[in-house]
Order: C-alpha cells, then sequence, then structure tokens
C-alpha cells in the first residue's frame, strides 16, 4: 500500500512545474484541492481545471462532482477501464468577465485497446458567491 507521504511527493499529474523548472508534488499541486476540497478550494479557473485533469487520472469521481456546476452537473461519471492519461498542456486562461474565466487545454489519452487520442477543449468557470470556482462546460476545438 502506498502511504499519503509517498503519494504527496509523486509528480502531480496536471505537470505544473515550479520556479526551477520540475514538475510539482501532488501535495504541494492539485492534491491540495482534490484531498481537502471543504477546506482548500482552487484559487482560479485554471488551477481547478488543472486538478480536475489530475481528478481524472487518479479517478476521484467524488471532486469532479463537487467542482461541477450543478446546473450541468451529472448524476454520476464513469470512468472508462485502462485509459492511461499522458499530460496536460494548458494552452491559455481568460477572466471574460468578473466571475467567469475561461481555460484552454488538450488533453492526451490512451486507450485500453492502445489507441491513443487528444482532447482540445475551451472550457467555462464560474465563480460562485462563497468564492469557489465550479466548471459549467466547455467547447470542443479542432
Amino acid at each position: 500500500m502506498v502511504s499519503p507521504a509517498s503519494t504527496a511527493a509523486q509528480p502531480c499529474p496536471c505537470g505544473r512545474q515550479g520556479a526551477a523548472g520540475r514538475a510539482l508534488a501532488w501535495g504541494a499541486c492539485c492534491g491540495r484541492y482534490v484531498e481537502h476540497f471543504d477546506a482548500a478550494p482552487a484559487p482560479d479557473a485554471e488551477s481547478l481545471m488543472r486538478s480536475r485533469y489530475s481528478a481524472f487520472v487518479r479517478q476521484r469521481a467524488d471532486y469532479l462532482l463537487a467542482t461541477w456546476h450543478a446546473s450541468r452537473r451529472p448524476a454520476r461519471i464513469d470512468f472508462e477501464p485502462g485509459v492511461r492519461w499522458l499530460g496536460l498542456q494548458v494552452r491559455g486562461h481568460w477572466t471574460a468577465q468578473p466571475g467567469h474565466a475561461e481555460v484552454e487545454f488538450v488533453d492526451r489519452q490512451r486507450g485500453a485497446g492502445g489507441r491513443a487520442w487528444r482532447l482540445h477543449e475551451r472550457s467555462r468557470f464560474v465563480r460562485a458567491a462563497d468564492g469557489r470556482w465550479y466548471y459549467v462546460d466547455g467547447d470542443i476545438l479542432r
């Protein structure tokens, strides 16, 4: 069994880098939001998007549902068996208006059968009255 301390030290799946150009550790990056959503919400839309990517990698449906805006939240999330997440690239992030932001990203995956694909999306986020950011929806880009 992997201890929480060793998990916290592993590189974060989102690939965010620190000042030294190295990937941040899970506990210093998305892990603090995914593991402690009630006490430590993501401070901005990009951080929320990165933490949601990491939650998909770690199959944390609880976090994904908690950070999905209630107006668009599905009843449940089913993870595709055998998917390997190969990386995330954030292409840009914008504040559309106060309390509304967008993040453009590309993620790469490989299915159980070996087929690789990428998702290029421009996602929309809103900030609630309590200061928390929520994923609303996104447009698939080509």
